[in-house]
């Protein structure tokens, strides 16, 4: 069951500055590692996911790589996540294989969630749930979206989206297994403190059933 800190890498075209910051995340209690890159070559996205996959190994905490299926299956990474725009789940189920990860984003629309599950994805996500530099124009759900997914899907659920230490707890409550963060995490003075904050509001809220 995926549970606690999901660390969303920022934009760093620095691979020892990339590798050092997630680092200090898995240390400080991430239980999983998106790589996410929008900006990189093909062959620099190759290269900082195939270091990342060593890093994150080590710490025996599961890489996924944001988009490509491509790049997923030649690093052999732990998974992918997909967006609207992606590869549907169920042929990156066919590359990929039973025994990797596959995520969805359903943004504000439960029928997208419902859909992914159907189709064999592993957990879904929904967001960004508060303003984002990241995505300053991505839809806006309401926490009590992750009520209702609760009640009809079986498949974790992920909030994302403008996620701080201090407003987590709400989406915690409300019904998500996990949160992505990205900016909250990777922009704060001190990566493992922060990594820490977060995966210890998991050990005081229990999502809604």
């Amino acid at each position: 069951m995926l549970r606690g800190l999901y660390a969303v890498t920022p934009e760093e075209p620095d691979t020892v500055r990339l590798l050092r910051a997630v680092a200090a995340a898995v240390e400080g209690g991430a239980q999983l590692v998106q790589f996410r890159s929008k900006t990189g070559s093909r062959e620099v996205r190759i290269a900082q996911g195939s270091a990342l996959l060593s890093l994150c190994r080590r710490h025996r905490v599961p890489l996924i790589v944001n988009d490509s299926v491509e790049i997923a299956a030649l690093i052999d990474a732990d998974g992918v996540h997909l967006g609207r725009d992606d590869e549907k789940v169920a042929e990156a189920r066919r590359v990929l294989g039973r025994r990797k990860i596959i995520g969805a984003s359903s943004y504000d629309r439960l029928e997208l969630a419902l859909e992914a599950q159907a189709a064999g994805a592993d957990y879904v996500a929904f967001g960004s749930f508060f303003p984002s530099c990241v995505k300053p124009d991505a839809p806006r759900p309401s926490p009590d979206l992750l009520r209702r997914a609760r009640r009809s899907l079986v498949v974790p659920i992920v909030a994302i989206g403008g996620i701080t230490v201090a407003n987590a707890a709400q989406l915690i409550d409300a019904g998500a297994h996990a949160i992505a963060v990205i900016s909250g995490l990777f922009s704060a003075p001190e990566i493992r403190v922060a990594a820490r904050g977060f995966q210890a509001l998991f050990e005081t809220e229990e999502p809604s059933p």
